[in-house]
């Protein structure tokens, strides 16, 4: 089938092309349009408990986000006041905002800071709420006041704000350092584009589906982040495979064999890796929170777009190019991918495995540990810089106003409740600072002030305790919402635990022929992967290096968690791909354990490590983002991909074969039969008939 695809390419490499441009401009076009459709939220599971009670708090208590205007001078001064007093009034006749409410009018202890230094209007925005606009209204300084415009309704759109401009820097540093690296790798200024164009198909082509399912479904606007990462690295990935290896048939064949052979050996080698990455990123749609579902389109997407253009739009551009694929040299001579060096490596490591792989393991372990102490939240304002107006306003509201309801617990019960004893049942609770009740049309909200934080143990258990009394009460808030994602999320693991197993094992099955390879494959990954996890509660929850990259530690992100871990599982199967087709091809060809293994590393390790080092650059520029979750994301999967592609296959990888030896290829003889007549091998079809024109 691969060669035919190779064929197919060459022959018509023209034609491909030029459709190629029409639909990448067409996508480019359509794709554009995506950005105004996409969403800052998606974190919490719509059919929770938490999530029907806040759809109750806005349809019966008009209570949905409102934007809070902090106000900063000594608030009895009566030149603040008066200038308090115009700012209220001047909120009131904004058409924009409606139900504005001041400590200037209404007088109220909760509306002033608790040392008389700051009070607060609120208001609620008439449609979708344009911050910037508000801002250049109303901030700044007003006479005797300093006005901040932040709260939450304010906080989605700052963080989007914010993910577009970091967008804009992490490409700026990534793009001219990958092209550089590339340049470096390939030797030759015509190559080293290749990948960057093989990514701008699949970036723009991702666009373009997120705008059409943006148009039916709600997706994250950070799916972006992951469009732009996967499929530039993906397409350094695929292009480093099929250019290195175009180069070695282009040695002993002509331009169109060549393409053929490449085609039917590399990309077999793609397909499985692309299927293996969209396998663990398409997990992600088993969680109801549209922004790990987001991921899944996008990633999907991407990885899909990327591994047709690599065995279409990559072989005919491999075969209009032909030997002047090395134009443009900056060396003297072109670089190979084979690297005597990782095959002295391997052979040194099979000569003593476990000597070799203890340490790696030790260090792996270790890096784990942090794990057992992991806190789990959602995302808030600190997110954002300190500098930002919505994390100004936060941080005064959090330190300064004991009464704030944006931390609090909401209960929504029906009208057959007795107000007075419930909100003496609720008072009675440990931790329990405030309740307040609201009547509405169709009930009551209670608002309950936990002693702690808005999503702190200590608040979780008063949810508890809320939920635990046996009345028919809806409970919502930062607190009951933490809970419910964590239970969402908890009881989908397993599934999706399964899921990327078995899909794991079944295609590392049909690759290698072998049950044992995919159990260690999976082995290995989750030790890898755990230890990057490890290292990231160390630095994003416990704050090592939270000062150098500029961001408050804080409970980890369950969502993120979760997208980072089906990420670099799937990335990480892209290189035991690339490691595996070549140790495969090697044992197919008759080699021994030890020569097919030294042989498979040899042309692989220097592949590998370099296609890590250009994807990591393009993820670890997320950590220049002023969002502390991206910045999670980034850091987590650039040094995850890193540690994959030198601690797992470089070490792990020879000394995990060797001592399996011969059991490395063993498969149950029902199942070596299933494989012979469904598994597809490495070993290069050649063409049965010529395919040049």
């Amino acid at each position: 089938m691969f060669v035919r695809v190779g064929m197919f390419a060459a022959r018509h490499a023209k034609a491909v092309l030029i459709g190629t441009l029409v639909v990448l401009i067409a996508a480019g076009a359509f794709g554009f349009t995506a950005f105004s459709k996409l969403k800052s939220g998606g974190f919490d599971d719509p059919d929770s408990p938490s999530s029907q009670a806040a759809a109750l708090v806005r349809s019966d208590f008009n209570g949905e986000d409102g934007v809070v205007f902090l106000i900063k001078g000594p608030v009895d001064d009566p030149a603040v006041r008066q200038a308090g007093t115009a700012l209220t009034q001047r909120l009131s006749s904004d058409p924009t905002l409606k139900d504005v409410a001041s400590y200037y009018v209404t007088g109220a202890p909760p509306m002033r800071s608790n040392d008389g230094q700051y009070a607060i209007a609120i208001a609620k925005p008439v449609g979708d709420v344009d911050t910037d606009e508000l801002r250049q209204r109303y901030d700044g300084t007003q006479g005797p006041i300093q006005v901040t415009v932040g709260g939450g309704a304010t906080v989605g759109a700052d963080i989007g704000g914010q993910v577009g401009k970091d967008l804009a820097v992490a490409e700026a540093i990534a793009v001219p350092l990958i092209l550089i690296l590339l340049v470096i790798a390939f030797g030759s200024l015509v190559a080293s584009v290749v990948p960057l164009a093989i990514g701008g198909i699949a970036i723009m082509g991702t666009f373009a589906e997120l705008s059409v399912l943006g148009s039916i479904t709600d997706v994250s606007v950070f799916s972006i982040n992951l469009t732009t990462a996967l499929g530039l690295g993906l397409a350094i990935d695929y292009a480093l495979l099929m250019v290195s290896r175009f180069r070695e048939e282009l040695a002993t064949n002509d331009v169109h064999t060549a393409v053929a052979r490449t085609v039917a050996t590399a990309g077999r080698t793609i397909t499985f890796s692309a299927l293996a990455v969209a396998s663990a990123l398409a997990v992600l749609l088993v969680f109801p929170m549209y922004f790990l579902r987001s991921f899944a389109y996008a990633g999907v997407g991407v990885v899909l777009i990327s591994m047709v253009s690599a065995l279409l739009v990559l072989p005919a551009l491999l075969t209009v190019l032909g030997h002047r694929i090395n134009a443009g040299k900056v060396r003297r001579r072109t670089p190979s991918m084979v690297s005597p060096f990782w095959g002295r490596f391997a052979g040194s490591t099979m000569r003593r495995p476990i000597r070799a792989a203890l340490p790696v393991l030790l260090v792996l372990v270790a890096a784990a540990i942090p794990l057992l102490h992991v806190q789990f939240g959602t995302p808030d304002d600190r997110v954002l810089p300190k500098t930002t107006d919505t994390r100004i306003v936060g941080d005064v509201m959090r330190d300064h106003f004991p009464s704030d309801d944006s931390r609090a617990i909401q209960a929504v019960a029906g009208n057959g409740i007795d107000v007075a004893a419930y909100t003496t049942t609720l008072s009675g609770l440990p931790g329990v600072t405030h309740v307040s009740g609201t009547p509405g049309r169709n009930g009551t909200l209670f608002t309950v002030i936990p002693a702690g934080e808005s999503r702190s143990d200590q608040a979780q258990d008063v949810v508890k305790e809320i939920r635990a009394t046996g009345l028919d009460v809806k409970v919502g808030g930062p607190a009951a919402a933490l809970m419910d994602t964590k239970a969402a999320i908890g009881s989908k693991l397993p599934l999706a635990a399964l899921l990327i197993a078995l899909t794991t094992f079944v295609l590392l099955f049909l690759f290698t022929g072998s049950v044992l390879q995919p159990l260690r494959a999976l082995v290995f990954n989750v030790v890898g992967l755990s230890a990057t996890l490890g290292l990231m509660v160390l630095v994003f929850q416990d704050g090592w290096l939270s000062g150098f990259l500029g961001f408050t530690p804080l409970p980890l992100d369950t969502s993120m968690l979760v997208l980072l871990f089906c990420i670099t599982f799937g990335l990480s199967m892209d290189y035991e791909v690339f490691v595996m087709s070549r140790i495969k091809e090697q044992h197919d060809n008759g080699a021994s354990l030890t020569d097919a293994v030294v042989g498979g590393l040899s042309h692989t390790g220097r592949l590998v490590s370099t296609a890590a080092v250009l994807l990591a650059v393009s993820l670890l520029a997320f950590g220049t983002s002023g969002v502390s979750f991206i910045q999670l994301f980034g850091i987590g999967s650039g040094l995850a991909i890193l540690v994959d592609a030198t601690l797992i296959r470089g070490v792990l990888v020879p000394a995990g074969m060797r001592l399996l030896g011969r059991a490395a290829w063993w498969s149950p003889k029902p199942l070596r039969r299933l494989h012979n007549r469904v598994g597809l091998s490495e070993t290069a079809e050649q063409p049965r008939e010529p395919v040049s024109v």
